[in-house]
């Protein structure tokens, strides 16, 4: 997500691609600040949930894995114009700055806490930790990074067997690495971090779109990358489908018969994000890629409209968590909450009260008006980032 920005050469596809899931992810931050049981249940919890409250949980979940996934691409794209040492020191210096801006900014955006009682771990750090990683790797063969992100995407899950005879009791290097099941760790008397995305699945997913990335390098046929895209594509959900049905590797949690087929079906859907499955990031990458071959030759008010988002992708995710949290702030007041209200260790984010929420119809209506807000702002930055090339430029 973060990395396309450096691009000049712009694919329009995967802009419009990107920005399309970039909404689609601030519908899932709406609902954690906003949906009456955000933080007292799961939504994709089968005993309990809806199915337009499952899927309005599911369909972001293609969301971190498409950024980081043309991250890896970007980077790639990146790699023809520059030499090894030069990318290996750009992504390396990137990776830290996207380090300490989960740190600092975002995870204030989430806590609007001052203090920073609490640092939230999430794909931002997670893509900056795989970027200092392949800054490393980058000296490597093309074909070597590439067989590596394989391995790690469809080997991973091996791992699930020891986590689960450990009851997922493994550690905080082994919770930082792979498992993190949003684990806290304390890092002083007043001061904690929860890990959220693990560093080598998510690492996994940027070098295959690394491996990826070459089939939008100058010279490839269009017509024949168009049939590429669907054939892997395709290929993924079939390969998800099968697993599954098998239902004994490639995800932690097996599906089960449940008390009708439409039920069933949302269990054999909920697939593991934390960290991301074989099958989620089958069920997920699949179809995202296939919209890519069909975004090629698409050029509409439709398409420009997310291709804003998608060209400045961190000035929207930073300014997208602020706006929520500040609309959070005035509803908290408004129902009559006071500041004695506003923190608390039974809540992770300042002004949200675990009890505090309204029905599913209000999130959509509220992450609209977030999304259209931004248009005016992302649109004008864009510009400004088209017409000039500070050096700044390229880390917001």
């Amino acid at each position: 997500m973060i990395a396309m920005g450096i691009v000049k050469n712009r694919i329009q596809s995967i802009d419009v691609l990107r920005g399309l899931v970039m909404v689609i992810m601030a519908l899932d931050h709406v609902r954690e600040f906003f949906h009456a049981t955000a933080f007292t249940d799961d939504p994709l919890n089968l005993q309990t949930t809806t199915p337009q409250l499952y899927f309005t949980r599911w369909i972001t979940h293609f969301c971190a894995p498409v950024f980081v996934f043309l991250s890896g691409s970007s980077i790639y794209l990146m790699s023809l114009r520059k030499t090894k040492a030069q990318l290996s020191a750009f992504l390396i210096k990137r990776g830290f700055w996207l380090i300490f801006i989960e740190m600092a900014v975002i995870t204030l955006g989430w806590t609007f806490d001052p203090f920073y009682h609490l640092f939230i771990l999430q794909v931002i750090w997670v893509i900056g930790c795989s970027m200092v990683i392949l800054g490393i790797l980058i000296y490597l063969p093309y074909t070597a990074i590439f067989a590596l992100g394989l391995f790690i995407v469809l080997g991973h899950n091996l791992l699930d067997y020891p986590e689960a005879a450990r009851h997922d009791q493994v550690g905080f290097w082994w919770d930082l690495l792979h498992h993190c099941k949003f684990s806290f760790y304390a890092i002083d008397s007043n001061h904690a971090a929860i890990i959220v995305y693990a560093i080598v699945p998510w690492l996994g997913i940027m070098l295959v779109g690394f491996g990826f990335g070459k089939l939008f390098a100058p010279g490839v046929d269009p017509v024949k990358r168009r049939k590429t895209l669907i054939s892997i594509g395709l290929t993924l959900i079939a390969l998800f489908i099968g697993i599954r049905m098998i239902n004994l590797y490639g995800d932690a949690h097996p599906w089960t018969v449940q008390r009708n087929s439409l039920f069933s079906f949302l269990s054999f859907m909920n697939v593991n994000k934390y960290p991301p499955s074989l099958l989620y990031t089958c069920a997920t990458l699949g179809p995202a890629i296939i919209l890519l071959a069909l975004l090629e030759r698409a050029n509409n008010k439709v398409t420009a409209f997310f291709n804003i988002y998608g060209r400045v992708p961190m000035f929207y995710y930073i300014l997208h968590f602020y706006l929520i949290h500040i609309i959070c702030v005035v509803l908290f007041f408004a129902s009559g909450y006071s500041m004695k209200d506003a923190y608390g260790k039974d809540h992770l984010f300042g002004f949200r009260p675990n009890l505090f929420g309204y029905s599913l119809w209000v999130v959509y209506a509220i992450w609209l008006f977030v999304v259209l807000a931004l248009y005016p702002l992302c649109k004008k930055y864009n510009r400004y980032k088209s017409t000039h090339d500070h050096w700044w430029l390229s880390y917001l």
